[in-house]
């Protein structure tokens, strides 16, 4: 709403002298009262009419919806880059060290729906008792994405990606360590932790990862 500019105080001085009837004078007659004055410009420094309130601001998942540079959403085709971990252990050992960095990563606030293990040799005794019942019933308990999932590198290519997977290279052929590891790094979002041999992890991640 514009603001209405005041109108100026008039002061007493300012109608002239008032004149003060002398003893046994008569009083002059009164002075016709003047009319409406016009209104007074605006002076200099006054605000104007106000500005409309801005725009309310986007929020987070407006902007992040917003085209960047590019012309694609922001992020919306990053690859992952996960963290890669090396656990040493045997082959014998990897399964039982890839049990430890389970029991760690859910103690430190991991969801168990956050992770999941793949083995390059032998199965976990968990996916071989669950497929004991069957795959629908197997890998349905994988898409509720309620728990750890463990799976074996010959099927882990169904398994969708997760925040953190661990592989324990506890056997199998030199080319299904490394498929399972190339699978596996695409896999993880944010942590790789690989269970087994220094030696034999490094020569298969420097060609598979």
């Amino acid at each position: 709403m514009p603001l209405i500019p005041e109108e100026p105080q008039i002061h007493e001085s300012a109608q002239g002298p008032r004149a003060t009837p002398a003893s046994g004078r008569t009083a002059p007659t009164p002075r016709p009262v003047p009319g409406p004055r016009p209104a007074a410009p605006s002076r200099p420094g006054r605000p104007g009419p106000l500005r409309p309130a801005p725009p309310v601001q986007r929020t987070p998942r407006d902007a992040a919806a917003k085209p960047g540079p590019s012309g694609s959403a922001a992020g919306a085709d990053a690859p992952a880059t996960p963290q890669i971990q090396l656990i040493p252990a045997s082959a014998e050992g990897a399964l039982d060290a890839a049990e430890e960095a389970v029991d760690l990563l859910l103690d430190s606030g991991r969801a168990p729906g956050d992770i999941l293990v793949i083995t390059t040799g032998e199965q976990h005794p968990w996916a071989a008792h669950e497929l004991s019942f069957g795959e629908t019933s197997y890998w349905a308990q994988h898409d509720a994405g309620d728990d750890v999932f463990y799976t074996d590198a010959t099927v882990a290519g169904r398994a969708a990606s997760r925040p953190v997977v661990v592989v324990a290279v506890n056997g199998g052929a030199e080319a299904a360590a490394a498929s399972a590891l190339s699978l596996a790094h695409s896999r993880a979002t944010a942590l790789l932790i690989v269970c087994g041999d220094p030696q034999r992890i490094n020569s298969v991640l420097g060609t598979s990862v």
